[in-house]
This record gives structure tokens, sequence and C-alpha cells, in this order.
């Protein structure tokens, strides 16, 4: 399903990009994502086969058609038509990881046992961007049971800076 998602997500980026349009569909794609996530029993519905393709086709262009730039709302009825409609909320990530590529725009998952202040998150955001040489977005999460210290995930690396890992090391290391 991944690669079919991410085969969607080019193709309406390359329209996108083409009009000049990158960041409203982005918008627009996500506004529909998360119409799909408040209200899962319209995915089952798009998705129903006692119901028609064209019935459910038409049921999704009536629903958007007023809210969102027709690029997406054909992106939708394409996706019911080829049964394919759950790979959306994976193709709207897709599209967001090529236009973070394209914008240099690198999303870094911080992990901390307490929530960060401002200018932690400020100081920190300043040296991944000197890390990486891109701009970064932080998304932060609390998990007590790291005990203090942090654990980065960026670009596909993990920097674990965590009070229980280095327990962990200490101990194996008193192990032998």
């Amino acid at each position: 399903m991944k690669e079919i998602s991410k085969q969607y997500a080019e193709a309406v980026f390359a329209l996108a990009c083409e009009e000049g349009r990158e960041r409203a569909v982005m918008e627009a794609l996500e506004n529909a994502k998360a119409v799909f996530e408040q209200n899962p029993e319209y995915m089952e519905l798009v998705c129903s086969p006692s119901i028609p393709v064209a019935e459910r086709c038409e049921a999704l262009r009536a629903a958007f058609e007023d809210t969102l730039p027709e690029m997406v709302v054909s992106l939708l009825g394409l996706m019911c038509e080829k049964g394919r409609i759950r790979a959306f909320s994976s193709c709207v990530d897709d599209y967001r990881a090529l236009l973070d590529a394209r914008e240099a725009i690198v999303t870094a998952r911080v992990i901390s046992a307490v929530p960060l202040t401002d200018s932690e998150r400020e100081a920190l955001t300043k040296k991944l961007q000197n890390k990486s040489g891109s701009t970064v977005l932080l998304s932060c999460e609390v998990d007590p049971s790291i005990m203090g210290g942090i654990i980065v995930e960026m670009q596909g690396a993990i920097m674990d800076g965590s009070l229980r890992t280095r327990l962990r090391e200490i101990k194996e290391v008193m192990k032998g």
C-alpha cells in the first residue's frame, strides 16, 4: 500500500508544482485527512463494497467540492474509483515528505522525560539546523520512562542521550 500512496502523492505533487500551489494543496490534503480521522465511519462508507463505486465517488465529490481545490477532490475520486482510498492518509504523509524535501525541511522527533521549555526548544532547533543544514521542525513528546535527557530521531538517525540508556550502558559495563 505504501508504494501506491507514494505514486499518488508524487502525481499530485507534480501537478501542484506546475501550478505553484504546493502549500495550498498540502493544506487541503491535511484538511481532508482530518475529516476522515474525525469521522472514521465516512471512510467505511466510501470503502463499502455494498455501495456502487459511482455513488461512493459522487458522495466524496459532494462532501468536498465546496471546500477543497478541484485537484484534491479529483484525487479523492480517483483513489475511491480505483479502490485505493484507504491509502489516502499515507498519500498525505508522502506528499508532506515531498514538500519538506523540496523546501529542505526536516522533522525531528524529540522525546524528553519532561516537557521542554521554549528556550530549550529554540536551542535544540538551532543545534539540529546547524547539524543538518536544513530547516528543522520539532515534534516533541514526553516519556517519563526515559528518566532524563532526550532522544532525537531525525533523518533516519537516532541520537539517544537518555538517562535510561546511559544507566543500561553502565549496567552492561559492570556485568563485564
